[in-house]
C-alpha cells in the first residue's frame, strides 16, 4: 500500500483549541498535514504551519484529502468526498533515541533460554532491532553503544552505518555513545573499568578511544570531567549532538558546557546529582537564564513507568514542555521477557518491567518500547495527545536539525508516518509513503 491510495480526515479543532494552536486535540483520523510533527488535526492540510500552503477544503466541519506520494515526500493533497471515521488517528513517526542497547555487539536472542548474547555481526543485530521496533510506531533510530574498551568502538562503529528505513526495518539516524567519558559515582549500570578521561589529550583521547566519528550522531558526557569544553568544542563542529549525563556536574558546570555547544541532557534526573534549591544541578539547565540567546536546551525522559516516578514527569514537562524528548533506553533484552541477558560488557537481569545489573539492583535500562512510553507519558502528565506524540517525534528532528525532513509532516518532509487507534496504540507504520509494517487486526 501507497501513500498515494491512503486518503485520511481531519476533525475540525474546537474554539479552545484554535484559539492555543489551531490544532485539534479531540482523537478521529486527522490530517497527515496538520500542525507540527504529531499529525493532530486544523482546519488545512498542506504544509502545517499556519500560512504555509493551500487549504484542502472549506468545510466547517471535517473534510477529506488524497495525499500524493513524491519520491516517498509529501507533495500535496487533493480535496475529495467528505467522510468521518472513528478509529484510527495519524501522525509523524516516532523515533527510538536509544534503541536496541550495544556494548560487544548488538543482540541476538536465544530464545530456548531466555537469553541475549553478544555477536560478531553488529550488522544482524542492528537490522533485527531495525525491523521488529517497526510494529512500536518507531521510524528513525538512534541506536546506543554503552561504555566498553576502545577496541570494541573501532570494531563496532563501522558496521552501523547511517542507513534509510523501509521495510526491512526504521532507518539508522547515527550511533549515540553513552560512555565511557562519565562519572565514576553516577556510572549507573556501566562498568567501572572501561570508564575514561580526556584530560591528557581532549579531543585526541577521544579520537582513540571511538577511533572514525563517521557514524556518531550523539555522545554523551559528563561536563565536570578536565578539559570538556574543548571536546565539547570539537564535537559540536563535526556536527555532533553533545548530551550531558552520568555525571555529578553542579548547574554552572552545565550552563558552561551548553555554552560550549552542548544541547541536550541524557535520561534526565537518572545518574546525575538530584535537585537541590541551592544547587539544582543538571536538571536545572530546563529553567535556566544563562543559556546563550537562541540556545534551546532539549532533554530525554524515559517515560516507562520505573525509571522516572510520574510526579517527576509533571514537573519537568510543565517546566520546559518543548524541550522534552521521550527515549526508550531500551537494553537488548527488550521484548525477550524474564531472565539474564548480555548488556556490553556485563549481564543484566530483567524481572517483569525492570532490567537490573545481575545481583544488584541497579537500574540498568528499560524494557519499555516507545509508543508505550508515549502512552505513559501521556498518562501521568495529562498533557494534549499533540504534545505527547510531539515529544516522540517532533522534538528529536529538532534537536538533531532534521526538522524539515523528519518528525513533521509538512511539504518537502519524508513521509514516514504512523496510524493509531483512540487508545494509541500502533494500526500500521509507514516510511517513505510505504506500509512497512501493519497489525494483525488492522489486515481484517
Amino acid at each position: 500500500m501507497r501513500l498515494s491510495q491512503l486518503r485520511v480526515t481531519w476533525v475540525r479543532p474546537s474554539s479552545a483549541a484554535r484559539s492555543r494552536r489551531g490544532a485539534a486535540s479531540g482523537l478521529g483520523l486527522r490530517a497527515p498535514f496538520a500542525a507540527r510533527s504529531a499529525g493532530l488535526g486544523g482546519s488545512r492540510c498542506a504544509a502545517g504551519r499556519t500560512g504555509h500552503g493551500p487549504r484542502c477544503s472549506s468545510s466547517p466541519t471535517a473534510a477529506s484529502c488524497e495525499a500524493g506520494r513524491c519520491s516517498g515526500r509529501i507533495c500535496g493533497c487533493a480535496k475529495v468526498a467528505f467522510w468521518t471515521p472513528r478509529s484510527c488517528s495519524l501522525r509523524s513517526g516516532e523515533w527510538q533515541m536509544s534503541g536496541g542497547t550495544a556494548g560487544a555487539a548488538f543482540w541476538r536472542p536465544a530464545s530456548s533460554t531466555c537469553r541475549s548474547t553478544a555477536t560478531e555481526d553488529v550488522g544482524s543485530g542492528v537490522a533485527l532491532v531495525a525491523q521488529r521496533i517497526l510494529s512500536h510506531g518507531v521510524t528513525s533510530f538512534c541506536p546506543t553503544l554503552v561504555t566498553s574498551p576502545p577496541e570494541v568502538y573501532h570494531k563496532v562503529l563501522p558496521q552501523i552505518p547511517v542507513k534509510s528505513g523501509g521495510p526491512h526495518g526504521a532507518g539508522v539516524l547515527g550511533v549515540h555513545l553513552e560512555g565511557p567519558f562519565i562519572s565514576r559515582e553516577k556510572r549507573g549500570a556501566h562498568p567501572e573499568t572501561h570508564l575514561r578521561s580526556f584530560e591528557t589529550n581532549a579531543f585526541h583521547d577521544v579520537l582513540a578511544t571511538y577511533g572514525p566519528l563517521d557514524n556518531v550522531r550523539i555522545v554523551t558526557l559528563a561536563p565536570e570531567l578536565g578539559r570538556s569544553h574543548e571536546v565539547i568544542q570539537a564535537l559540536t563542529a563535526r556536527g555532533i549532538c553533545v548530551s550531558l549525563g552520568h555525571s555529578v556536574a553542579d548547574l554552572q558546570a552545565a550552563e558552561e558546557a551548553v555554552q560550549s555547544g552542548a544541547t541536550f541532557i541524557t535520561h534526565l534526573f537518572n545518574a546525575m546529582l538530584p535537585f537541590h534549591h541551592r544547587d539544582p544541578g543538571i536538571v536545572g539547565l530546563l529553567t535556566s537564564d544563562r543559556l546563550p540567546p537562541g540556545r534551546h536546551i532539549f532533554y530525554g525522559m524515559i517515560a516507562d513507568g520505573t525509571h522516572t516516578n510520574p510526579a517527576a514527569l509533571r514537573i519537568a514537562h510543565r517546566a520546559h514542555p518543548q524541550g522534552l524528548v521521550l527515549v526508550t533506553d531500551a537494553v537488548p533484552a527488550l521484548g525477550l521477557g524474564n531472565g539474564r541477558h548480555t548488556l556490553g560488557q556485563q549481564e543484566v537481569e530483567v524481572d517483569g518491567l525492570t532490567a537490573y545489573v545481575a545481583g544488584t539492583k541497579t537500574l540498568s535500562g528499560s524494557i519499555a518500547p516507545m509508543d508505550v512510553c508515549v502512552r505513559h507519558f501521556l498518562q501521568a502528565t495529562g498533557c494534549s495527545v499533540e504534545l505527547a506524540l510531539e515529544a516522540a517525534s517532533l522534538h528529536p528532528a529538532q534537536l538533531l536539525g532534521l526538522e524539515k525532513r523528519k518528525g513533521t509532516l509538512d511539504f518537502g518532509a519524508d513521509a514516514d508516518f504512523v496510524m493509531l487507534d483512540d487508545s494509541l496504540h500502533v494500526r500500521a507504520t509507514y516510511i517513505s509513503g510505504e506500509l512497512v509494517w501493519q497489525a494483525e487486526a488492522a489486515r481484517q
